[in-house]
């Protein structure tokens, strides 16, 4: 009863947060003032006012966005751990942030961005399918995929498009702040039609994933134990990478790299409800879509009107909290 109130207070806090986050801005609007505008479009009355642009057409997108991410990618890094039995896997393990990454840069290098669900986009969500295969390949030996060779293979492939995106940036020195920045994440071109592309992908494979939660907390005692409860790890293993791959390559193509996300919520959720992927996957996801929420605020509060990156904030709070976590594991 205490973890159900918990979850329930916190999705409650999460949308206060959202609330909030309408009103700040390079354009303040109080509280009062959003909600009386809300409920103006929501039954249809009063004309379009300058303040209800900015709040349906710029910061709703992009809070809306940023919760999705913020599920996707903690649900991911819940996910990734049980299965990898590993406590630093992430949602960017498979190198799928670099694969995007490199997509997004040379679709800069060769001006081919645009607005709302642009080419640079699609060419970042391609860039990220073909990180994905490639690493699978690599790693798959017959029917199996080993954990070790797949994160390993990940990890070279990381650098190796790491290493181009670089001589990219050297290459073309005037797009070298555009590249950099996308790398660091960002909501600021947000739309409607970014939600409608990601929303479906974030919200049916959280579902899928939360429907395998038995098989994850089996496969997170051991590959020996599974298969002795019946749990075909393999089957598992591929479902659970093959789909984690297609939402991280969803959520990176339209909001950049953003880290620590899928890294940290996790462990702070584990810390709050446990173990067990029942309750962990939905508390991550609400967990997430909060800091989300309150990082990219601070992205556009902390100092208007400059607009700062929405990853640099999210490693702001993130690598001092795992450093925490890993001194406090060491304690231990």
């Amino acid at each position: 009863m205490k973890k159900k109130t918990f979850f329930l207070g916190l999705i409650l806090i999460t949308f206060m947060a959202a609330l909030v986050s309408i009103t700040l801005g390079a354009a303040s609007i109080t509280p009062i003032e959003a909600l009386h505008i809300i409920v103006e479009k929501i039954i249809g009355n009063g004309e379009t006012s300058v303040y209800e642009k900015i709040i349906f057409n710029i910061r709703l997108p992009r809070i809306i966005l940023a919760a999705l991410v913020g599920i996707g990618l903690s649900v991911t890094g819940a996910s990734f751990q049980g299965l990898f039995k590993n406590p630093m896997a992430d949602p960017y393990v498979l190198g799928v942030s670099s694969g995007a990454a490199l997509g997004a840069t040379l679709s800069i290098v060769f001006r081919l961005e645009s607005s709302g669900l642009g080419l640079t986009t699609i060419y970042a969500f391609l860039g990220a399918l073909f990180s994905i295969m490639l690493v699978y390949n690599i790693a798959k030996v017959g029917s199996k995929l080993p954990a070790t060779t797949l994160l390993l293979a990940g990890i070279a492939v990381n650098f190796l498009f790491s290493s181009m995106i670089s001589i990219s940036m050297i290459l073309h020195r005037e797009a070298m702040e555009r590249i950099i920045y996308w790398t660091m994440g960002s909501f600021n071109s947000a739309s409607y039609k970014q939600i409608t592309f990601i929303a479906p992908i974030v919200i049916v494979i959280s579902c899928i994933f939360y429907s395998n939660y038995r098989a994850l907390n089996i496969m997170a005692v051991g590959d020996e134990s599974a298969y002795t409860l019946g749990v075909d790890g393999e089957k598992i293993k591929k479902r659970i990478i093959i789909l984690s791959s297609i939402m991280v390559a969803s959520i990176v193509s339209v909001s950049g790299i953003i880290g620590f996300v899928g890294l940290i919520i996790p462990h702070a959720s584990r810390m709050i409800v446990g173990s067990n992927h029942r309750e962990l996957i939905p508390f991550s996801a609400v967990l997430g879509a909060l800091f989300v929420i309150i990082c990219d605020t601070l992205s556009r509060a902390l100092m208007p009107p400059m607009e700062l990156p929405v990853g640099a904030i999210t490693s702001l709070f993130g690598a001092p909290y795992f450093i925490f976590l890993l001194w406090k594991r060491k304690r231990g």
